[in-house]
């Protein structure tokens, strides 16, 4: 038997989730089509209808701790059947915006990253750092390396050197542009942050969507066992990597492919990522790696998946009219977009000898990976690691 509530309505709550796309919130007519419909949608307690129900009456309580807004994949199923055109799927996605901003950390910075007013600051503040590193680094060379000299010697071996420049007349190398050590004296910092933000936030989420499966009597698991839970996060990474709740829609069946390009483009330029950072700080041997080197091929196969896999996302969303597109979809799809772009034509422009247009090129893919580390935990693409989290919930807990 689940406890007794008390409705405590917060109309700021659905002014907000009608300002991030869930504007057709107050059409639903509880008709509970849309549960019916939802391919993926679980036999006890089914969403999105009591969400829906819930969000009319600005139940925020009831909705940011709720594992079930992120079991949801808004594969358009319940919106093209819905009689109303209350469009469940938007409304479910403004409800997830509204937890990322709740469970981050700052809240500040969170507001900013959804707010189109700020864009113009999140760029400008990277790239005036990053031109400030090209200046450095051009101009004050060797202050640098007696600086370095001082304060590392001989690391590791003598292995580690301010310059990872490769020397030669055709051989364009980045780090003549931007220092390795500023890039990951910048870029470490960063991801670590976000990493911070995201344990942070999985602290009270795992709490709470635990604690409203138990008031909802949505699981038979009275305390929760983090073991287990874990145990239960190994299980559904196959369900993640073949993307069978994706291939379970009807309506919105093309987006699964440019999903998983898009996820498998992460996992193959993060295993570069660490790879190179080795083969750097371990064994002292700086790029650019010449073509038929493997981790090269791995890199540029990712890249591919990468730009491929966005501008098809990008494609879906600018050909089908129905489908909502907000701030947040075009922030993160002109990120990733940027990134995989700016990565793969910079290393044309280098391998064509293009010295200044492939440095210009390199100096954008910064701007966007900096932008992906260091808004990772309040933008759109955080649902990867909230929607990972409650799937995996949704296991240990005996979900049916």
């Amino acid at each position: 038997m689940t406890e007794k509530y008390l409705a405590q309505p917060d109309l700021g709550f659905i002014a907000q989730v009608k300002g991030l796309g869930g504007d057709t919130l107050k059409k639903c007519y509880q008709c509970a089509t849309c549960s019916v419909a939802c391919p993926i949608a679980p036999e006890d307690s089914p969403f999105p209808r009591k969400e829906m129900i819930a969000a009319s009456w600005g139940l925020k309580d009831k909705l940011i701790g709720n594992g079930d807004i992120w079991l949801c994949h808004n594969c358009g199923d319940c919106s093209d059947l819905c009689p109303r055109g209350a469009a469940p799927g938007d409304v479910l996605a403004a409800i997830r915006s509204v937890a990322i901003i709740e469970y981050a950390t700052p809240k500040a910075l969170a507001r900013a990253v959804n707010d189109p007013k700020k864009l113009p600051f999140l760029i400008g503040i990277p790239a005036i750092w990053f031109a400030l590193l090209a200046f450095i680094t051009m101009n004050f060379g060797d202050t640098m390396t007696k600086i370095f000299n001082v304060l590392f010697g001989d690391a590791l071996g003598g292995r580690l050197h301010w310059s990872h420049a490769h020397e030669g007349a055709h051989v364009i190398s980045h780090s003549n542009f931007f220092s390795t050590w500023f890039v990951d004296m910048t870029m470490i910092p960063t991801a670590t942050f976000a990493v911070i933000v995201f344990v942070l936030a999985l602290k009270r989420f795992i709490v709470d969507i635990h604690k409203n499966a138990v008031s909802e009597g949505k699981t038979d698991k009275t305390t929760l066992n983090y073991k287990e839970l874990f145990q239960a996060l190994l299980r559904v990474i196959p369900t993640i990597l073949k993307h069978d709740k994706f291939n379970e829609c009807e309506t919105n069946k093309d987006r699964a492919t440019p999903h998983m390009m898009v996820l498998y483009g992460f996992i193959g330029l993060f295993i570069v990522t660490a790879v190179c950072g080795m083969m750097l700080y371990l064994g002292g041997y700086p790029g650019p790696y010449p073509q038929l080197n493997p981790i090269k091929w791995l890199a540029n196969i990712a890249g591919v998946s990468l730009v491929i896999g966005s501008g098809l996302m990008i494609k879906n969303r600018l050909s089908n009219k129905d489908t909502l597109n907000t701030y947040k979809d075009w922030l993160i799809l002109g990120i990733v977009f940027t990134l995989g772009l700016t990565g793969m034509l910079t290393e044309m422009a280098r391998l064509a000898h293009l010295e200044y247009i492939s440095y210009a090129l390199y100096y954008v893919h910064l701007i966007a990976i900096f932008n992906l580390f260091a808004f990772l935990p309040f933008s759109k693409m955080a649902h990867i690691v909230y929607r990972f989290t409650a799937m995996a919930y949704a296991e240990y807990g005996n979900r049916r």
